[in-house]
């Protein structure tokens, strides 16, 4: 009998990589691939969309070079960047300009029309989302509109669009399946997360044609078939199933096995993302937030609240690069701990303003209660706990929202390895805080969705059964100081969010 492989692609902002999971869900082996980062002018982030499909196909031949082929099934499962998007022609299977990336701001001029217009709340209730160049619609209206040709091309139906996820399937099947799946539709501003269908208001509202959008499905459909030529063509692997598709955060989502209600994670990088299961009702999230897709699957369809934090790992790569405090972001760990408390200390890194979910964009960095006695420990510590802060002000908004209790809170990145930060996390918010082992969320989510698809799992719980952490962390005798640090956090935020 054959032994069963998935492979993971996971197309991110700055490369692509391949992954092998086996059945199990354990990682074997990983090949990345970067690819350009285009600035054609200040605000522009550009990707080109065929190099980075060429990337995709050399990272796979790099990931299955060192196999065993013939004694082995494949399938194939994609995360990816989200809200990216490419726009091409049917006929000739080219793009007609590189794709708009998340990134980039040349949307934002027709974005603050239609808010100026007192449209932000009816979009809102029909996408979840808030009108902004983030999401893909107003980069599709531009290359429509600034492209020579892309306009009367559209209307007369030669033109497609989708996210990388839509673009990348779109190539591998030859140009026989144009579709997506409802996470990365959901992130569009053109679709409605109460009908599940791309919504005529909005599609006329950014005046994008009907006929160039893509079908949409569950994140554990099959969305059709490919070969795969290796070693300079002279092996083929044909008929690799596709299936298992969603954007990166949802990945880590279900990664992270957050199938039930009250459910969260986090993935602490440079910023900080935060998701939370809400179940199986559109809630309006609370303002500044968002409504999502969380993930489609079995026949289901789940949401969540998902808001992003700017500066959370940046705070200790500043701690080390610009003051020089420290020489790498865990020596942060040993000063928090050698003080016993903050001494009144506390850092609001309003770096490019506060995010999620004060939003005020004037606001600046500050450190604040530091007295002569004050030394590197404490502005360390202080650096650390404006993490842990942050995540749970934005959780206390989500399910005060919701009217849920969260029951745990799984984590993911660099910081969370942090003990001292992770013990903190779970004191503040007085539940448990779940460290993943697994480096890859966003690709174990696609990999799971995979193994929904093609049988090899029949339920989430099943595949929930198979999660490892790495530690977990309860809250302790100290939960009782830290609520009272977390409220003189908030006096801190007051001073500078004026």
């Amino acid at each position: 009998m054959k032994q069963r492989y998935i492979i993971a692609i996971d197309q991110s902002t700055s490369a692509t990589k391949a992954m092998l999971f086996s059945s199990r869900c354990q990682m074997l082996r990983r090949v990345n691939v970067p690819h350009r980062q285009i600035y054609p002018q200040a605000g522009w982030v550009e990707h080109d969309a065929e190099e980075i499909y060429l990337n995709m196909m050399v990272a796979i031949e790099q990931l299955l070079e060192q196999g065993d082929i013939d004694q082995a099934e494949y399938s194939l499962a994609i995360t990816n960047q989200r809200e990216t998007a490419v726009v091409w022609n049917r006929f000739t299977g080219k793009p007609i300009a590189h794709a708009v990336v998340w990134q980039d701001m040349r949307g934002e001029p027709y974005c603050n029309e239609l808010k100026a217009k007192g449209l932000g709340e009816a979009v809102r209730q029909r996408t979840g989302l808030l009108i902004d160049p983030y999401f893909s619609a107003s980069g599709v209206k531009w290359l429509l509109d600034h492209v020579e040709g892309a306009r009367q091309a559209a209307e007369q139906g030669d033109l497609m669009m989708g996210t990388m996820d839509c673009w990348l399937v779109w190539k591998l099947t030859h140009g026989k399946v144009h579709a997506t799946d409802y996470t990365n539709a959901s992130r569009t501003l053109l679709f409605n997360i109460h009908t599940m269908q791309w919504d005529e208001g909005m599609l006329h509202l950014f005046n994008i044609p009907r006929s160039m959008m893509p079908e949409v499905k569950p994140c554990d459909a099959c969305f059709g078939t490919t070969d795969l030529e290796l070693k300079n063509g002279t092996v083929r692997i044909e008929g690799v199933p596709i299936a298992g598709v969603l954007g990166d955060s949802h990945g880590a989502l279900v990664g992270q096995m957050c199938f039930d209600k009250g459910l969260g994670k986090a993935t602490y990088g440079t910023g900080s993302s935060v998701m939370i299961h809400i179940g199986e009702e559109p809630l309006t999230a609370p303002q500044g937030l968002v409504t999502s897709v969380a993930y489609a699957a079995q026949g289901k369809v789940c949401y969540a609240y998902e808001g992003n934090i700017h500066c959370t790992g940046a705070t200790l790569k500043w701690m080390q690069e610009q003051l020089q405090l420290i020489a790498s972001p865990m020596e942060a760990e040993a000063a928090a701990m050698s003080i016993k408390d903050n001494r009144g200390v506390y850092f609001v890194p309003a770096f490019v303003g506060l995010g999620a979910p004060w939003w005020n964009s004037k606001a600046r960095a500050a450190i604040i209660g530091m007295s002569l006695a004050t030394g590197k420990a404490e502005i360390l510590r202080a650096a650390l706990e404006s993490i842990a802060y942050q995540v749970c002000d934005l959780i206390e908004a989500m399910v005060k929202q919701a009217g849920l209790l969260l029951k745990e809170l799984r984590v993911d990145g660099g910081p969370s390895r942090n003990r001292f930060l992770m013990q903190l996390q779970s004191n503040c918010l007085g539940v448990p805080v779940n460290c993943s082992d697994v480096e890859e969320a966003s690709a174990l989510g696609a990999v799971v969705m995979n193994g929904l698809a093609l049988g090899l799992w029949q339920s989430l719980d099943e595949v929930a059964a198979l999660r490892k952490s790495r530690a977990c962390f309860l809250p302790n005798d100290e939960a009782e100081r830290a609520s009272k640090w977390h409220q003189e956090w908030l006096q801190a935020i007051a001073m500078v969010n004026r």
